[in-house]
């Protein structure tokens, strides 16, 4: 059998790559800018070949030199490019300027090796302003090269991965024609309460507690103000409110402004997929990341989990902030596992 193969552009912490692995396909090699993801990924990677170095100065004989060959049926190239200038979320564009046209890079490389499959992941907002992002043009260029597409915006929730993670997916083929996205299970929602908590291995801890271990159940620290906030909040889905009308724990940003980032120092609800996990999940300030019923944030290995990454990854970074940002970053692995057994399945292997 000749299975299929992949390049994991902007590949990150890892969790396309060793999604794709689970699934059966052959990850030649990882390239990330980000040096700090490099451990990470060559820990639970190992068959995996990680390329540090900007897609900007990346050259196609890196490639070769790793025996990617042009014109392979039997390869994909995956490219989940940084997605900060296109998110929905508020955050600085200026600082994201250099991430606005991966799309346009990574296409360089799609046209001269002219791989079977592409695989592209991001946020919502490069399908929403798809002509500046160079969607546009990215789908007309497939189009040109022969190259069958199916996209659209995807809920992580639907692919076995227990929170609300809305993506813009798109799968190419040109050795396969009416390709399609992953079938969505829509009849099996899972919840944090599946996931987290004593039941599933997670021991009871307090906030800014750190685990030496590389399972890494470590919290964020919590000034004794926002204890005394989480300890008003009710468990299993409370909110700020709770503590709105205390002068004393009211945050002036919000006075007044009930609807205004209500998620923030919010608890997740057992019963209910948790909401995306960012690169800020081990913040209450940042959303409702919250644990449900202890009074602290999300650990680190908790958002792990939440991202379907397995107990047993292993993370490595120089903090808690870094660890997050990789975690958060991430294509949640069961995710792209789904998404490897749909290209095996349209055609990934011959006899």
């Amino acid at each position: 059998m000749r299975k299929l193969k992949a390049v994991d552009f902007f590949c990150g912490a890892g969790g396309l790559s060793y999604g794709l692995t689970l699934a059966g396909i052959k990850v030649i090699a990882g390239i990330d800018i980000e040096e700090e993801c490099k451990d990470t990924y060559e820990t639970n990677n190992p068959k995996s070949k990680f390329i540090p170095s900007d897609i900007k100065e990346l050259t196609y004989e890196q490639l070769e030199k790793l025996k990617v060959k042009r014109n392979d049926d039997f390869m994909i190239f995956a490219g989940c490019s940084p997605c900060q200038h296109w998110t929905q979320i508020q955050t600085d564009k200026k600082k994201s300027l250099k991430t606005k046209y991966l799309l346009k890079d990574f296409q360089k490389f799609v046209s001269y090796f002219m791989p079977g499959f592409v695989v592209i992941e991001n946020v919502r907002g490069i399908l929403s302003k798809k002509d500046e992002s160079k969607l546009t043009s990215f789908l007309a260029f497939l189009r040109r090269k022969g190259y069958d597409a199916d996209y659209g915006i995807i809920d992580a929730m639907h692919y076995g991965v227990p929170q609300r993670r809305k993506r813009f997916l798109l799968i190419a083929s040109r050795v396969h024609k009416e390709i399609k996205l992953p079938e969505a299970d829509k009849g099996n929602v899972l919840r944090v309460k599946d996931f987290l908590g004593v039941d599933n291995g997670f021991a009871r801890i307090g906030a800014g507690h750190v685990d030496q271990t590389d399972f890494l159940h470590t919290t964020g620290r919590l000034s004794d103000k926002n204890i005394r906030r989480l300890k008003l909040t009710p468990h299993d889905g409370g909110t700020r409110l709770a503590w709105k009308n205390d002068p004393e724990l009211q945050i002036n940003a919000y006075k007044d402004k009930d609807n205004t980032y209500k998620d923030t120092y919010g608890r997740m609800f057992w019963g209910k997929p948790a909401p995306t996990i960012t690169t800020k999940f081990h913040s209450i300030s940042n959303g409702r990341f919250a644990h449900p019923n202890e009074d602290r944030g999300l650990s680190l290995r908790e958002g792990a989990t939440l991202q379907t990454f397995t107990k047993t990854y292993v993370f490595k970074g120089s903090g808690i902030g870094s660890i997050a940002r990789q975690i958060g970053n991430a294509v949640p692995p069961e995710l792209a596992r789904r998404i490897g057994i749909n290209l095996l399945g349209a055609g990934g292997s011959e006899s």
